[in-house]
């Protein structure tokens, strides 16, 4: 469908650099900001916050999100499916001159929605170059590749909305950004483990690659139970209207997806793997959810 649109609406030469910065991801970090900004506000919706919301969308997930990832297309050259692409089409010769100005001109809405969300975009931006932009590549460096991406990704991303609200630190979002983190520490080597032997021939050296897949499989297991070790504690430490016990369901969701996965590692496709990736993202989709919900009002 967004192929057809872009046929429909797009030059052809255009496409390939609006179709590198995934389209498909756009709404999914747009979802996961949007618990920080539903927290922030505690599910008060009027004209000036749904403004605010749209600039951080913007700035954020279309901006900045799909610039860092066609500058990785940029300089990864796959020629298999990545997240959010399947069949990418060839990288255009300006693709990273492109990325690096689409995602500057997230610095604008970034500005008007004050210094929090402003800080916040200035280390995604800084972060997105390192990990990508040799000399630096802190992609193809194991260990580096996986902390970049639970701070910008994870973190920082619930943060940006609580900080478009403009609301100081404040309870639930430290423990709340704490756990997404932990959740991306788990849900990052899911998005490698498929894309092993591509990273191989071309020589990074990500964690997923360092450890093997049933280690990574481990990373996974336990970053997900960190995040939800953090999520309790914050359940623990003051009241809320609904119950923690809510929290049992995307746990169970990332115990579907994780179980199997690790029992039959041995003997599944790299196209069941794939998959087992857009499973992942349903269950961080419950997550999201779970704690929008346990969290939103303090009793």
């Amino acid at each position: 469908m967004e192929t057809n649109a872009l046929r429909k609406w797009i030059p052809a030469s255009l496409r390939p650099y609006l179709l590198h910065t995934r389209p498909r991801s756009w709404a999914i970090v747009a979802a996961h900001m949007s618990v920080g900004f539903l927290l922030a506000v505690h599910l008060q919706i009027d004209g000036e916050r749904i403004v605010q919301w749209l600039l951080a969308v913007l700035a954020w997930a279309v901006l900045g999100n799909g610039g860092t990832l066609a500058i990785n297309s940029a300089y990864d050259r796959d020629e298999g499916d990545i997240g959010y692409l399947e069949n990418p089409p060839p990288v255009p010769r300006h693709l990273a001159r492109f990325a690096v100005l689409w995602m500057l001109a997230g610095f604008a809405p970034a500005a008007l929605l004050g210094w929090r969300f402003l800080l916040a975009y200035l280390l995604c931006f800084l972060m997105s170059l390192a990990y990508s932009l040799p000399p630096l590549r802190c992609k193809a460096r194991a260990g580096l590749d996986l902390l970049i991406n639970s701070v910008g990704y994870g973190a920082l991303t619930i943060y940006a909305g609580w900080a478009a609200a403009a609301r100081p630190l404040e309870a639930p979002i430290l423990n709340v950004v704490a756990a997404f983190g932990c959740f991306f520490i788990g849900f990052y080597p899911l998005t490698q483990i498929y894309q092993m032997e591509e990273d191989a021939r071309r020589g990074d050296k990500t964690l997923t690659l360092m450890l093997g897949k049933t280690p990574a499989l481990w990373v996974g297991m336990l970053g997900v139970a960190g995040g939800f070790a953090f999520l309790t504690s914050e359940a623990l430490q003051h009241i809320y209207r609904l119950p923690p016990l809510l929290l049992l369901i995307p746990a169970a969701a990332w115990l579907w997806v994780l179980l199997p996965w690790y029992l039959h590692r041995q003997r599944v496709s790299v196209r069941w793997e794939q998959r087992r990736f857009y499973h992942a993202l349903s269950a961080w989709a419950l997550t999201d959810l779970a704690a929008l919900l346990v969290f939103a009002w303090r009793a």
